[in-house]
């Protein structure tokens, strides 16, 4: 009896922890924004990016359609007002120096760092990569796609930074 009860103890928790990251931000949602590392190195404090409208890029370095989408957000970024909006590209690679070498090529013009266990808990279970959120500066969630974008729903983007 008592292997039982653990059984299905450990089996309850298994499951009721494992649902903490499970599900995903959607919109309507009002999310707590973490402070980053960039992988250039710069700290940003979560101030830094609160009042902002963000644009949240997931992405890795092997995915062709991640490569894409941020060529797309690379030439949104200067048509965006910094005081107003930000690009920030967080990547799910697994080791910093792919994800740094493959930014540093392409010189974005955007804040660029490794997701976090908090970036991650605050975004939740993601449905594949690309996959992007845009956050009022007000800490809700206004927009979110996955997938690439075609480049005008892109460039639709600019009216967040204006």
């Amino acid at each position: 009896m008592n292997i039982l009860r653990t059984c299905c103890l450990s089996l309850i928790l298994l499951f009721s922890t494992s649902g903490q990251y499970a599900r995903a931000v959607e919109v309507g949602q009002t999310i707590r924004i973490a402070g980053l590392t960039s992988l250039s190195g710069q700290t940003v404090a979560a101030e830094q990016l609160a009042g902002k409208y963000l644009i949240i890029q997931v992405w890795a370095s092997w995915c062709p359609y991640c490569h894409k989408q941020n060529l797309n957000l690379q030439k949104l970024a200067p048509q965006l007002s910094p005081d107003k909006a930000l690009i920030v590209a967080l990547s799910v690679d697994r080791d910093e120096f792919s994800a740094q070498n493959y930014a540093e090529q392409h010189a974005w013009p955007f804040l660029t760092a490794m997701m976090t266990p908090e970036w991650s808990a605050t975004l939740g279970k993601r449905r594949g990569i690309p996959e992007l959120y845009v956050v009022n500066p007000q800490g809700k969630v206004v927009q979110k796609e996955f997938g690439l974008m075609v480049e005008a729903d892109l460039f639709e983007l600019k009216k967040y930074g204006q």
